[in-house]
């Protein structure tokens, strides 16, 4: 079989909830096909939801170094990005998250998450001006849009 129909099955066994059995399957499939980004970037992934920060780190970090499509890349500089930063590592964090959103501008899942890294930092006031500014950018609220200008104006005195 492939390594992209198995990769499937055990992505989709991952789906019914089964995290802790396709583990070592993972494992197994990145030993027969050491250099496949998807695969360390599944295991990297399946790592984060089992809560092994340490662990899913080395396997974002080879999914990149390896490159992924840009659909898989996004994630994975988001998942790689999140663990740099549940793991201490906040300027490696912010660089990894400014680059995620460098590379895909649209995404506005890179501000939320480097908003928590400054928070982390301590740079609180960065922190909320991000957050205030995505919020303002991508909400639909008729509430919020009314004060949209009165909320970014805040956003800039904020110290």
């Amino acid at each position: 079989m492939p390594w992209e129909e198995e990769l499937d099955a055990i992505v989709g066994a991952r789906a019914h909830g089964q995290l802790e059995e396709i583990l070592p399957r993972l494992k197994s499939l990145d030993k027969s096909h050491p250099n496949v980004a998807q695969i360390n970037h599944q295991l990297a992934w399946t790592c984060d939801v089992l809560d092994r920060a340490k662990d899913a780190l080395p396997y974002y970090e080879k999914a990149v170094a390896l490159g992924l499509p840009p659909n898989e890349l996004s994630g994975a500089l988001l998942g790689l990005g999140s663990t740099l930063r549940n793991l201490g590592k906040h300027e490696r964090s912010a660089e990894v998250l400014r680059s995620g959103k460098i590379q895909f501008p649209e995404s506005s899942e890179f501000d939320v998450f480097l908003a928590l890294t400054f928070y982390q930092q301590g740079k609180h006031a960065e922190a909320m001006q991000l957050v205030l500014n995505t919020l303002c950018a991508t909400t639909d609220d008729p509430g919020l849009t009314a004060y949209q200008r009165a909320i970014r104006h805040a956003a800039t005195k904020l110290s």
